[in-house]
């Protein structure tokens, strides 16, 4: 089985607008809800692509049941460990002439909730996955990506880590099967600009030497470059087409890639289906459908062994 693991998951409130004035009264053109977090956007692509999957993480009050209940209406699967007290976090999406953002904080998880999270994945077994994804909140302890791979360690369980500085680096000596850091991301660890494609794969090559077995490396408009357990690097071309939401782009390339490489077992044609899923939910006003991602890998997307 597959599971996908979001700490702090989201109620997204989109609001459209045609201009927003600070310090005025605004009136929306339109609202959307959406059910958000990385690892919740990981779970949906999955079911989208026909990958079966369950969701994990903490859920709380309102917002909390609003997020199951999408999920479920779905087709999702979940298995979420509910806090007593609290509600999970709103963030508030303005889209006019430029996008804004207003992110909650979320609740403050207790012992018995992190006891009750530990218990679920102490029962994964061998041949599972676990997909983690996005930042740790802040009432939850800094190495739990650590920890939670410590408890998988040597057990079989395949681990995908999207997340970033510190607590991806904690994690990479238990030999993660991915992980997808972006451009912005590897500068922030090398604590340089990295300006050519050669300098973006010197910095995976270091990753995958500290314990990461493969590193799939998102560059926007650019493609992505894979570096694989086995030593081969794979570049794919991004398809063309008009961005409308950058927000789970990222989030859709790992779920496209994992449902390629379940699928095939091949990288450079899990790389196809990531680089397709993360430009179709770049394409889209949220995330992408499976025939949406599938109209896109049929496009050929071209995938070279050289850096160009």
């Amino acid at each position: 089985m597959i599971y996908t693991l979001t700490c702090n998951p989201s109620v997204d409130y989109v609001v459209q607008m045609a201009e927003f004035c600070p310090g005025m009264v605004n009136r929306s053109q339109g609202e959307q809800t959406f059910s958000g977090g990385k690892g919740i956007n990981v779970t949906v692509i999955l079911k989208n692509l026909g990958i079966p999957n369950r969701a994990l993480g903490f859920l709380a009050g309102f917002t909390g049941d609003f997020i199951e209940q999408d999920l479920r209406e779905q087709g999702c699967q979940t298995e979420f460990v509910r806090l007593a007290k609290g509600f999970s976090r709103i963030n508030v999406k303005i889209k006019g002439q430029e996008e804004s953002e207003i992110n909650g904080g979320g609740p403050a998880v207790d012992q018995a909730a992190m006891e009750a999270l530990f218990e679920k994945i102490n029962g994964l077994q061998k041949g599972d996955m676990l997909i983690i994804s996005g930042s740790i909140p802040p009432s939850l302890p800094k190495d739990l990506y650590e920890k939670i791979l410590g408890l998988l360690d040597e057990r079989g369980v395949y681990a995908v880590v999207d997340t970033a500085g510190e607590a991806l680096m904690k994690t990479l000596r238990y030999e993660p099967f991915l992980i997808k850091p972006n451009r912005q991301e590897l500068e922030e660890l090398a604590q340089s600009r990295l300006f050519t494609r050669e300098e973006i794969v010197a910095q995976g090559r270091r990753l995958q030497e500290m314990g990461a077995q493969n590193v799939l490396i998102s560059m926007a408009a650019e493609g992505a470059v894979l570096l694989t357990s086995d030593g081969k690097m794979f570049f794919g071309e991004a398809p063309r087409g008009t961005v409308r939401n950058s927000v789970g782009a990222g989030d859709s390339m790992v779920g496209g890639f994992v449902a390629g490489w379940l699928k095939t077992g091949s990288y450079p044609t899990a790389l196809q289906w990531g680089i397709a899923a993360g430009s179709a939910s770049a394409f889209c006003e949220g995330l992408a459908t499976g025939e949406e991602i599938r109209r896109l890998f049929e496009e050929n997307i071209r995938i070279s062994t050289e850096i160009i």
